[in-house]
């Protein structure tokens, strides 16, 4: 097996985090056939294959995922030798994307990021929303804030605390339907679905509510919608206590049925040790996102 040289693994890198030869060729200012033979020598060098073409897509195997995290620190470790030599080793600038569910994104972020604005004014954040989990190792995210345990190996993880959500209406809705507390108060009660495929529904009877999809009124995926559907009287939502506290006009209801609680997680890859911009964002957020 021949070694492969530094313009190989640029190749390799850039095609991994850009998910296409043509993207990649143009930030790294080659011509796509010059840099699909790069893929392509690097791949014969280690015997393996690296990508899987899907149409113009290029997605990583597995063996392209061991390797992206090596390629990765090498990439990082390289942009440090040019800031210092230029001079510029203390400076932190360039581009750092954060994962988050739409009510984290929202809601929790935004004063975060003014702080990194004061702190890091060359860094520029990329807020992913998703309710999904952003893969970080095929660098959909550089950080994301899960509410689940990181369990790859080549992933770190923060724990930052444990949070917990429960239900609310508007103080309108509370006056015209009154204030239900415990889990049979909440029969023919409206409420607001997550979507049409039934697994909030379950999730509501598995907690203990004896609720109906006939009470499912109005359906929004998105929290962030949902949770102004509850502001404007439409029915009962779920919302993280640390939001809802923060949202005037909002009511507690249901507060004898248990809380739901969960995790907060702040994860990246190990690049965080080689890249001084997303080491300082994560630092960032792991110290803004704790509660007071």
């Amino acid at each position: 097996m021949t070694q492969p040289d530094w313009n190989q693994l640029r190749a390799f890198l850039e095609t991994a985090q850009t998910g296409s030869l043509s993207a990649a060729a143009r930030k790294l200012g080659l011509t796509q056939p010059t840099l699909s033979r790069h893929v392509a020598a690097i791949e014969q060098a280690l015997g393996v294959t690296l990508f899987e073409r899907t149409g113009q897509a290029m997605v990583p195997t597995d063996a392209g995922l061991s390797l992206l995290e090596h390629a990765r620190t090498m990439g990082a470790a390289a942009q440090e030798l040019v800031l210092a030599a230029s001079g510029q080793s203390q400076a932190v600038e360039g581009l750092v994307s954060v994962s988050a569910s739409d009510a984290v994104a929202a809601w929790l972020l935004p004063p975060v990021l003014r702080r990194l604005r004061e702190v890091a004014p060359g860094i520029t954040v990329e807020v992913v929303t998703s309710n999904a989990l952003s893969d970080l190792r095929r660098r959909e995210a550089d950080i994301a804030i899960r509410h689940v345990r990181p369990n790859q190996p080549d992933l770190i993880g923060r724990l930052l605390y444990e949070t917990s959500a429960g239900f609310y209406a508007s103080a309108d809705w509370v006056a015209q339907h009154g204030h239900p507390r415990t889990a049979q108060q909440a029969q023919g009660l409206d409420f607001i679905g997550a979507d049409r495929s039934g697994r909030y529904l379950a999730y509501l009877l598995q907690h203990g509510l004896p609720v109906s999809e006939a009470q499912f009124r109005v359906l929004a995926e998105n929290s962030v919608t949902a949770w102004m559907l509850v502001q404007q009287g439409l029915g009962i939502g779920v919302m993280m206590d640390e939001i809802a506290r923060r949202t005037p006009g909002v009511v507690r209801v249901l507060d004898e049925v248990a809380a739901v609680r969960f995790p907060v997680w702040l994860v990246t890859h190990r690049e965080l040790r080689t890249a001084r911009r997303i080491r300082m964002v994560f630092d960032e957020l792991a110290e803004a996102l704790k509660p007071c």
